[in-house]
């Protein structure tokens, strides 16, 4: 099948280190973005990872990264002033320090869902698509037209799997997507005909191509968008050098169950842990 890879794509902690790393980079850069807009911002170096808050309600506020830098020293002082904007959230991957899950652990951190992050080695040869899907970069004009099918797919998701421990207004989804492509995240259309029928994006960092946003009208749902959008970007992040192209999925989700079928690999899962006082 195309896109599969022979053997088993192991993660053991340099790798999960790696990815982690890009992860927090992708998520400081998109809060530096909604600074410069005028959000709050505020990005926090801890731990190896960084803690994040753009503004209210962002999918941004949390703390990424943590638990590859050693436990760190300066987490009470972090923690307070994240806590000062509402709930302190932590991705932790299961390949994290373990003292650093005590140390969440003894402070009241309570477990509130999981993500989990596949993996495929690159280059591959991308998935087989149908004809009728055009997928490319967003030229000058179509950006709009991406946030709109992106918000309006995250708004109707799938329904499969566990339930998502999040639910963000359209208005803020819409400022994130934007952020994320003012940090470099690359916007990619999927048309049928003339009309915009999904969205997704990617960003490369240090050889790893993370693959994010991604979303399907409804009204086009089971027609291959997923799939030529996966391979579109999947083409042009080996094209640019990546090794490893990465997505994070709901567990058990149609999205898992998709890029599963393209080769993709379970490598991780991040436990979501929450401190609201």
């Amino acid at each position: 099948m195309p896109g599969v890879i022979d053997a088993p794509l192991f993660c053991g902690t340099d790798l999960a280190r790696r990815i982690e790393a890009a992860e927090a980079q992708l998520i400081v850069a998109g809060t530096e973005a909604a600074r410069r807009r005028g959000a709050p911002g505020l990005t926090l170096p801890v731990g190896g990872g960084h803690g994040c808050f753009a503004e209210d309600g962002s999918p941004m506020n949390k703390v990424v990264g943590l638990g590859f830098g050693g436990v760190p020293d300066d987490w009470a002082d972090v923690e307070a002033r994240l806590l000062r904007h509402g709930p302190v959230q932590v991705e932790l991957s299961n390949l994290a320090d373990p003292a650093v899950v005590a140390l969440l652990s003894d402070r009241g951190y309570r477990l509130a869902g999981f993500e989990d992050v596949l993996g495929l080695a690159l280059p591959v040869d991308p998935p087989g698509v149908r004809a009728d899907v055009e997928v490319r970069p967003t030229v000058a004009g179509e950006l709009g037209a991406w946030v709109d099918v992106v918000v309006e797919g995250f708004a109707h998701p799938d329904g499969e799997g566990v339930p998502s421990h999040e639910d963000f207004p359209r208005d803020v989804v819409d400022r994130a997507m934007r952020d994320f492509t003012a940090a470099g995240a690359v916007a990619y259309v999927a048309l049928c005909g003339d009309a915009v029928a999904g969205g997704g994006s990617v960003r490369m960092t240090d050889g790893i191509a993370q693959l994010t946003g991604a979303a399907t009208a409804p009204a086009f749902r089971r027609r291959g968008v997923q799939a030529a959008l996966l391979a579109a970007r999947l083409r042009d992040a080996a094209a640019a050098g990546c090794d490893l192209a990465v997505v994070t999925t709901a567990p058990g989700s149609t999205s898992q169950k998709n890029v599963q079928r393209k080769g993709f690999q379970l490598l991780y899962t991040r436990a979501v842990l929450v401190l609201t006082e």
